[in-house]
């Protein structure tokens, strides 16, 4: 088949990247010229190569920038290592052309306001880009000199005069019998698990290899490939996280660099505290930013901050739809549809919608769930863009406790339920925004973004009363609980971003202004309960009517953050961070129990400023390898901690340092990140030892290690993501806690590798094969150090098909059955055995 045959109206939309591959040759081509020439509806873009030779080409996008990769190329300009052409065609603001390693060439084409659609086929001449802007009026402005790194000629076989592109305008003058060539999809997000930049670290568009400091991302390609059905299973993907089993078992928790971490980011705005509930179907990628990251964020722990990117409008026809079930009674249908809605695709939606009902290996727990997430994004003007997203979650499940942290739990099976069967537990969550999108020019724009979050929960339920057993080592103390629990947290973030010079830096200026208010409260009320023989246990009492006591709490945050951040261009290969914000928090707090017992209830109010700073600097001393050092610090306020004479503990401060070193290999398909750090929290809140109902800021924790990833893509085909930690995160300042004292649910040592392989072409093609490995050393349960949780190593695997437009796919996890554990920060929930999971999906 032919490539004109293949290719027709091929539209690289943003998340979508594929490869157009040949069989690769053992010479390497040279690329001698690059040529522009005008189009009735975009721009055609010659890369003109000895003899005509076609080298393997890989194209990615991400926001309105197009990136192509030619593969097994050099770039042999005259002029230079770079051809740059600014504003060459309407809709199009820059084409550049540069060598991106000893035997690859970069084209980066950037769009006004969205992507340009792409096509790319041969011609005797090289390899012809045809661009086309939306517009059915684009209007080429005239021919302007390109810019490159030694000269500026004014004309040159590279540099067409008006004449010469007005006679060279259509591409059939060009593209003469094209040689036929194979279409290989490769996956999505840049590649499938090749990522390019993220935007959690500096709040810009910004590739990963300039941040001073590690950020990882898990694309979508990799949580379709992993079957992830729990948002914190991807985390498992990345070095020095640990998830944690949330709240119930419900939410999304983790510890990261061995401090625990309940406030996750959701496109930037914090997601509902611990209340934060995330399901995979509206999920494009998750970041994470590890170390301090209260800089652009507020109030953070130091370990680091997960942000969920959801997916976005597409601007072609998209309609996916696929149906999983498996193990203990699992099924879950979901549909994934894009596209435009007017002809001039200025108004784009997308809808994503999810069902899920599920048992558990877990004896009684049980779970319902659906979610639907639209969003629209209206193209006001070719510089301003208006998107509308919203969220509604419904879950219903079991409450379950898992185990107290007490050795003999580990004897139990781990389907053993300590509660009683007819315990529930309802989240409600609406997630609705805006995002507002103006560029004033090329190089400054504004974005004006608003959240709303409204999180509803109500539980009953049976636990544990104390964490000890009676004398006989099998009776556990129970009780009984009614709650309601309510989180609203609303948001206003204004971003102004800027590029310009001064002398020969460049720089990037993000000046940033965020307005919050948050209100959560609960009213809990307790009864006892029937006690529980966990060896042989009876269930079935009848719940109390009366409650013994109840506690109430209602608060209400208000925070006003300025940041302003500057990223500087000292040298093509010397970069320059520093970034500052100033918090100032004003907490007002209702303490309603003794409202519940009749009294009046007590209010109080208080309030906390920081500044929270970070310097980076990166060096890149060949164009694959960045050398980095960063210093920043975090805050967190000490909300309940008051001294003996009744003045507040300042806040909880983190400081960290970390260096190290990233690497892009194989001509940028495999990227690493070896990091070292160092953190330390003070004013850490604790026990006063001559008066037991106050606290002094005596407590220092610290946390330091070396991590490692590794994601890319080792040969067409071949995917992999890996990581490796070894972690030492311990008590190092108490008056209570032994200095020494390992911090909970923070191993030692961690360590993943997942693989994928996916026949490229043959009677094959489409068939695939991943294989899996997870390792968490042991952890403790608790402070003090008293209960360990035993290491475990779990193997998953995968067999997969995609063909045309469908996939069927098989996950087996946890292979071969390992019994093992995972932590809640003191609750111990014991992972799930051997799961499969079958997925049919079909997409149009």
């Amino acid at each position: 088949m032919k490539l004109q045959q293949l290719l027709p109206g091929l539209l690289l939309a943003g998340s979508v990247a594929m490869t157009v591959a040949q069989p690769v040759k053992a010479e390497v081509v040279q690329v001698t010229g690059v040529q522009l020439n005008s189009t009735p509806n975009g721009l055609q873009v010659i890369l003109q190569t000895t003899n005509g030779a076609a080298p393997q080409v890989v194209t990615s996008s991400y926001d309105q920038t197009l990136l192509i990769d030619l593969l097994n190329a050099q770039l042999s300009l005259p002029e230079g290592d770079t051809f740059t052409q600014e504003n060459p065609a309407f809709g199009i603001t820059s084409v550049t052309v540069n060598r991106l390693y000893d035997n690859s060439i970069r084209v980066t084409i950037k769009g006004v306001a969205e992507l340009p659609m792409a096509e790319v086929v041969p011609s005797p001449q090289g390899v012809v880009l045809s661009l086309t802007t939306t517009s059915e009026t684009a209007e080429a402005p005239p021919s302007q000199t390109p810019e490159t790194t030694d000269s500026e000629p004014s004309e040159s076989p590279q540099t067409p005069t008006e004449a010469e592109s007005a006679d060279e305008t259509q591409p059939d003058d060009l593209v003469e019998e094209p040689e036929e060539i194979e279409l290989v999809v490769t996956g999505q997000q840049e590649g499938g698990y090749r990522v390019i930049d993220a935007t959690t670290a500096t709040r810009t568009d910004t590739p990963l290899r300039d941040v001073p400091q590690s950020i990882q991302v898990v694309p979508r390609q990799v949580i379709e490939d992993q079957q992830v059905v729990r948002i914190t299973e991807a985390a498992r993907n990345v070095s020095g996280v640990v998830r944690t089993e949330g709240y119930g078992g419900a939410t999304d928790n983790y510890t990261i660099r061995g401090f625990a971490i309940s406030n996750n980011l959701r496109n930037g705005f914090s997601d509902a505290g611990s209340y934060s509930l995330t399901d995979v179907a509206n999920i494009e990628r998750v970041e994470v930013l590890k170390g301090p990251a209260s800089v652009l964020y507020g109030q953070i722990e130091p370990g680091g901050v997960v942000n969920y990117i959801t997916k976005q409008p597409l601007s072609e026809p998209f309609y996916a739809a696929s149906f999983t079930a498996g193990s203990y009674d699992f099924y879950r249908p979901s549909i994934d549809i894009s596209g435009p809605l007017d002809p001039d695709k200025n108004v784009l939606y997308r809808l994503n919608v999810a069902y899920e009902n599920s048992g558990s290996f877990r004896d009684f727990v049980d779970s319902e769930l659906f979610v639907v997430a639209p969003i629209l994004s209206f193209k006001i003007t070719d510089k301003t863009t208006l998107t509308l997203e919203y969220e509604y979650l419904d879950l219903d499940r079991t409450f379950d406790r898992g185990f107290p942290p007490l050795t003999a739990m580990f004897d139990l099976p781990i389907s053993r339920y300590l509660g009683e069967p007819n315990d529930s537990y309802s989240h409600r969550s609406h997630k609705a925004g805006y995002v507002l999108d103006h560029r004033f020019s090329e190089n400054w724009r504004i974005r004006n973004a608003f959240s709303a979050q409204i999180v509803d929960l109500e539980r009953t339920n049976v636990q544990a009363r104390t964490f000890q057993l009676e004398g006989d080592g099998r009776t556990l103390r129970r009780r009984f609980n009614d709650a309601d629990e309510y989180r609203e947290n609303y948001s206003l973030q204004t971003d102004l971003v800027g590029k310009f010079n001064t002398g020969s830096i460049s720089h990037q200026l993000l000046l940033g202004l965020e307005l919050s208010r948050a209100k959560a409260g609960y009213t809990l009320l307790r009864a006892n309960f029937p006690s529980l023989d966990i060896y042989n246990p009876v269930y079935g009492f009848p719940r109390p009517t009366s409650f013994g006591d109840g506690f109430g709490r209602d608060e209400n945050t208000d925070t006003l953050g300025i940041y302003v951040q500057d990223q500087l261009t000292l040298l093509p290969n010397l970069k320059l961070l520093v970034g500052g914000r100033f918090d100032s928090v004003d907490l007002d707090i209702e303490d309603v129990s003794d409202a519940l017992n009749g009294s009046e209830a007590e209010k109080s109010s208080r309030y906390f400023e920081a500044f929270s700073p970070r310097v980076g600097i990166v060096y890149q001393p060949i164009e694959p390898i960045s050398l980095y050092a960063s210093y920043s610090r975090s805050f967190r306020p000490n909300i309940f901690a008051f001294t003996s004479d009744g003045q507040l503990i300042e806040p909880e401060r983190g400081t960290q340092y970390e260096a190290g070193i990233k690497g892009e290999f194989l001509d940028g398909r495999l990227s690493t990140t070896l990091a070292a750090y160092q953190i330390t929290k003070t004013n850490v809140a604790t026990t006063d030892p001559n008066d037991t109902d106050f606290s002094i800021a005596a407590g220092e924790v610290k946390s330091r290690g070396i991590e490692l990833d590794v994601r890319g893509e080792i040969r067409p085909g071949w995917n992999v993501i890996a990581s490796y930690a070894h972690m030492d995160a311990f008590v190092s300042k108490d008056e209570s806690i032994p200095e020494g004292d390992e911090l909970v649910n923070a191993p030692n040592n961690t360590a993943s590798l997942w693989m994928t392989y996916e026949f490229q072409r043959g009677a094959l093609q489409g068939l695939g094969f991943g294989a899996g490995l997870y390792f968490v050393g042991a952890r403790e349960a608790e402070l003090p150090n008293t209960i360990e949780i035993p290491s475990y190593l779990r193997t998953d695997a995968a067999i997969f098909y995609r063909r045309d437009n469908y996939r069927a796919a098989l996950n087996i996890k946890n292979l071969f059955d390992t019994k093992y554990y995972d932590s809640q920060g003191f609750l111990v929930y014991p992972g799930a055995p051997l799961t499969l999971l079958g997925t049919f999906g079909v997409e149009f």
